[in-house]
């Protein structure tokens, strides 16, 4: 089971590429702009996509994905979200305003979308690899996630901020491996991680001393222009948990 890092920046810009990542060669975790540097054979390959939510820089290429690929499958892809990311989806995004419904193309009957809900704390099993949404505290409804194989776990939060329910729902993995978290401003912009509901190092520093546990921590997310600078701030405020900062084409193997 390994997770491939296709996009973990909070912007685009250069290299950068919001937020994406491919279990092995059929799932992702979230769909921002990183899966554009697959290929049309790779995306071909995805059956299943997870979205912790509905912000654009974790969905983007759901829609060029299906609208590239989707006449080349035999199958839907399932999009796994909760009830209110699903709404959300069908409403503002598959809604032939913005962009044309694919779970009524070719046809109903045989779509290129299909939705699956999902709901916290409820485990999907793909072959023995095990995703469970987790907690999350965002300006909309959003989940983190669980990856679990039989050997370890990892935990992504999503976009998130303070959430003692996240980090009761890590505490309970004994065999937490990995856990990446967001970061996404500066201290300086304290005010407006709070409005926009994301950390910042002060706040995470507070947050993540209910981690009872000793993963290998990275910090994804991180605003262009200002990664070198937040990390900064993160090995000041959090100096015992050693954060590293999240790559693209990072590879994790659980």
């Amino acid at each position: 089971m390994k997770l491939r890092i296709l996009g973990c920046s909070g912007g685009i810009g250069g290299n950068l590429r919001t937020t994406a990542m491919l279990l092995d060669h059929d799932v992702l975790i979230d769909a921002g702009t990183g899966v554009g540097d697959l290929s049309l054979a790779e995306m071909r390959a995805i059956d299943h996509v997870f979205v912790t939510h509905s912000h654009l820089d974790h969905i983007a290429s759901i829609p060029f994905m299906l609208d590239s690929v989707g006449f080349m499958r035999d199958k839907p892809l399932i999009v796994h979200a909760t009830v209110e990311t699903i709404a959300i989806l069908k409403q503002h995004v598959f809604n032939w305003l913005i962009w044309p419904d694919f779970s009524e193309i070719p046809n109903a009957q045989q779509p290129s979308l299909r939705y699956e809900i999902i709901e916290l704390g409820k485990t999907e099993d793909l072959g023995g690899r095990k995703i469970t949404p987790v907690p999350a505290n965002h300006v909309v409804p959003a989940v983190g996630f669980h990856l679990e194989s039989a050997n370890a776990s990892l935990v992504f939060s999503g976009d998130t901020t303070v959430c003692n329910e996240f980090w009761n729902a890590v505490n309970r993995i004994d065999n937490l491996k990995y856990l990446l978290v967001e970061t996404a401003f500066s201290n300086a912009e304290l005010e407006l991680a709070v409005m926009a509901k994301h950390f910042c190092p002060s706040l995470l520093a507070k947050d993540i001393v209910k981690l009872k546990h000793s993963p290998q921590v990275f910090i994804t997310h991180l605003k262009p222009g200002e990664a070198e600078l937040i990390m900064q701030e993160i090995s000041q405020c959090i100096p015992l948990v050693s954060p590293k900062m999240l790559q693209n084409g990072q590879v994790f193997e659980l």
